[in-house]
């Protein structure tokens, strides 16, 4: 019996069977190349430039026919062009095309893909597709859900870019920049120019190794988490007699990507491996806000200077070496602290955000395997 498992209240009944031909008015392969003009052209995965004049003027479903993109699906609602590595479903009806565009996501077009040269999907593969639908007041309803899950994705998609973006401008504004000694914005109270230092004087090599402890992981956007949290598990069987130890307030960070950014300051005791380096910060040191400092990219840019090795795949910054480094930084403890603070009021919303993210996606994905056929 071809149901849906979730139906909304009152839709009940086996769906129709149809082939995606006879709900069509026509498959087939784009056919412009860019030119210099006013309509845009639409490739595999967007607009990727323009045309003189428009092949296309009613509401397309766009399908990549070819390549690592093979499946990739587009709504497009304008007069345009399209490239020929893109097939354009048209319809007599846009509500025809929107729920076609939710139920090729259910029924995951990839799939369809052959060739091991050259991926590809055939117009003629997707007409002999079989399309399962409910009346047209169920179809409206599912579309309308569907379109209400898709804006808040996209919502909270562009509210996480934005608070990278403004992390990002922070990370300038807010720390000095090449042949400044103070930052252009600044907490209210403060001032004066900040004190440059050697990060030898700021920070101790912590040596100390412990088999015992929790393991640890250094990720280049979130910091130092638990590497459960990253998918990595502890295996008993390791030899971990060198795994250094990390405790609260440490910075550790990977040897060969420090001129990468990666590092983190430990809000966890635990160990890491030796291919990391892990330092304690010496009296009047928050060494958040060093976390912070050390992803500027002015910062980065003397790790990268100071790294030793002949290529980039063996540049390696021990403690000697990053100990020579000399940086600003504020002289007054407290705002040390406030811009740490700052920084992570940012990364708590854009670790939220991504979380929300992240469940409104597996929501989406777990409505399409259920409230399709």
């Amino acid at each position: 019996m071809k149901q849906p498992e979730i139906r909304f209240k009152g839709f009940e009944g086996e769906w129709d069977k149809i082939k995606l031909s006879d709900i069509t008015i026509s498959i087939k392969s784009g056919k412009d190349t860019p030119a210099n003009g006013t309509v845009p052209l639409y490739g595999s995965t967007g607009i990727i430039g323009t045309v003189n004049s428009a092949s296309y003027d009613i509401p397309l479903l766009l399908v990549a026919r070819v390549g690592a993109n093979a499946g990739h699906l587009q709504l497009v609602d304008e007069k345009c062009g399209v490239t020929d590595n893109t097939l354009v479903v048209s319809s007599k009806t846009k509500t025809s095309l929107d729920y076609l565009f939710f139920f090729f996501q259910h029924y995951k077009l990839n799939d369809l893909v052959y060739g091991s040269g050259q991926p590809l999907i055939t117009g003629r593969m997707l007409k002999e597709v079989d399309v399962y639908m409910g009346n047209s007041s169920e179809r409206e309803a599912i579309i309308s859900y569907f379109k209400y899950l898709d804006s808040l994705i996209q919502s909270t998609t562009k509210k996480i870019a934005s608070l990278k973006q403004m992390k990002s401008a922070c990370l300038v504004s807010m720390f000095p920049q090449e042949g400044e000694t103070k930052p252009r914005v600044r907490f209210k109270g403060f001032e004066g120019e900040w004190k440059k230092s050697k990060l030898g004087e700021l920070f101790s090599e912590r040596i100390e190794s412990d088999i015992y402890g929790e393991m640890l992981s250094v990720t280049m956007n979130n910091g130092i988490i638990k590497a459960v949290e990253n998918g990595r598990y502890d295996n008993s069987n390791n030899d971990k007699s060198h795994y250094k130890l990390v405790k609260i307030n440490d910075i550790a960070y990977n040897s060969m990507r420090m001129w990468q950014g990666a590092s983190g300051c430990s809000d966890y005791e635990g160990i890491v491996s030796p291919a990391y380096t892990v330092v304690t910060p010496n009296e009047g040191v928050n060494s958040h806000f060093f976390a912070c400092l050390f992803k500027t990219q002015l910062t980065i840019q003397k790790f990268r200077f100071h790294s030793q090795g002949l290529t980039s795949d063996t540049w390696n910054l021990k403690y000697p070496a990053f100990s020579k480094i000399t940086v600003l930084y504020p002289s007054d403890f407290e705002e040390q602290k406030r811009i740490a603070s700052f920084f992570s009021t940012l990364d708590t919303q854009i670790s939220l955000h991504t979380q929300r993210l992240e469940k409104l996606k597996q929501i989406k994905s777990a409505c399409l395997d259920k409230m399709f056929v």
